[in-house]
């Protein structure tokens, strides 16, 4: 009997659980295995990154030693005779990117409104998915559709309407061919507005309740409770979303290639064909033979991936440096406008 309670005491001491927190050689080589795979998986993006800048900025030395700074500001583009400027693809990439933002914003910041505030239960989700469904399609899909579907929907009713009543403006002059900088933009813009959505719905969403509760108790209608209650909460977030929308239309290169016009040239006419500096990468590339082309394309490709990273990080630093809103304050501004009036 003795002897039984003697064993039963020795096994209770040896599964002690605090004899886990020293543990033996083979754990400690386990534990010192993991940590270094969990290491090397975090720093695996980061080297890449650095190795893609490193082999760009060494394959496009032949021309930054060559054209320098003028590379930027040369309007010619022409492999032939060996002179390369990246003008008329900044060009096109500004304005198409910029064209494409401004309406995507306000599509976007008007139906992520109507998903959180006015819609029914019953068609929010439906919506909500069908538009996670839409920022899947690839983007190759998107350039068919345009080629045989909106760029005859513009040729039909909204270039003759622009023409007709815009036409003194410089923006709609000229002759509409089908592919131009104004289709290249409409089909960036569908691209980009889903993301665009999805962020501002959940931006709208973490926003305290209190706040627009305490709009309607004054009895404010529904207008004003987003317009005081939501929107200044929100607004550093906004252009945040506005920032990401134009990373995103920045680097889009398929759907654009097929319906921009691949024309290297700086014209103010939404109307008229362009250029954008994805696309050209995506077009000349393959065919690229000289190595001063070559070169030129790795400058392009450079200027790129330099303007995506610093337009996401501005983008990530509005998006995830939102402050609380001194409703207070603010809710003071109204009462003495209204108490003035």
């Amino acid at each position: 009997m003795g002897r039984m309670l003697f064993s039963s005491q020795h096994n209770t001491a040896n599964n002690d659980p605090f004899e886990l927190a020293h543990p033996n050689r083979g754990q400690k080589f386990k534990e010192n295995v993991f940590t270094l795979l969990v290491y090397c998986c975090a720093f695996t993006l980061p080297t890449l990154l650095v190795f893609a800048a490193y082999e760009l900025t060494t394959k496009c030395m032949p021309s930054v030693s060559k054209f320098g700074l003028s590379f930027l500001f040369n309007h010619d583009w022409n492999p032939v005779s060996g002179h390369f400027g990246a003008l008329p693809f900044l060009y096109g990439t500004a304005m198409s990117s910029g064209l494409s933002l401004l309406i995507a914003s306000c599509l976007g910041i008007g139906t992520a409104l109507f998903l959180t505030e006015f819609s029914p239960r019953w068609i929010q989700k439906p919506l909500i998915i069908l538009i996670q469904i839409i920022s899947a399609i690839p983007s190759v899909v998107w350039g068919l559709w345009a080629l045989f579907e909106l760029i005859p929907w513009l040729q039909k009713y909204v270039v003759p309407f622009l023409k007709d009543y815009l036409g003194f403006l410089p923006l709609f002059q000229g002759n509409f061919y089908g592919v131009s900088l104004l289709s290249g933009s409409l089909v960036v813009a569908i691209m980009i507005l889903p993301i665009m959505i999805s962020v501002t719905i959940e931006m709208i969403k973490s926003v305290p309740s209190i706040y627009k509760e305490a709009v309607f108790a004054l009895g404010s209608t529904h207008w004003e409770s987003i317009r005081i209650g939501v929107l200044p909460f929100i607004r550093k977030g906004l252009l945040g979303v506005a920032i990401l929308g134009l990373g995103r239309a920045i680097g889009e290169a398929m759907a654009v290639t097929m319906v921009i016009g691949n024309r290297p040239e700086i014209s103010l006419s939404l109307l008229s064909p362009a250029y954008t500096l994805s696309s050209v990468l995506a077009n000349e590339f393959a065919e690229s033979t000289s190595e001063l082309h070559i070169s030129a394309l790795y400058e392009i490709a450079l200027l790129l991936g330099a303007i995506t990273i610093v337009v996401n990080l501005l983008a990530q630093l509005f998006i995830h440096g939102l402050e609380p809103l001194d409703f207070t304050k603010l809710f003071g501004k109204e009462n003495q406008k209204k108490n003035l009036s």
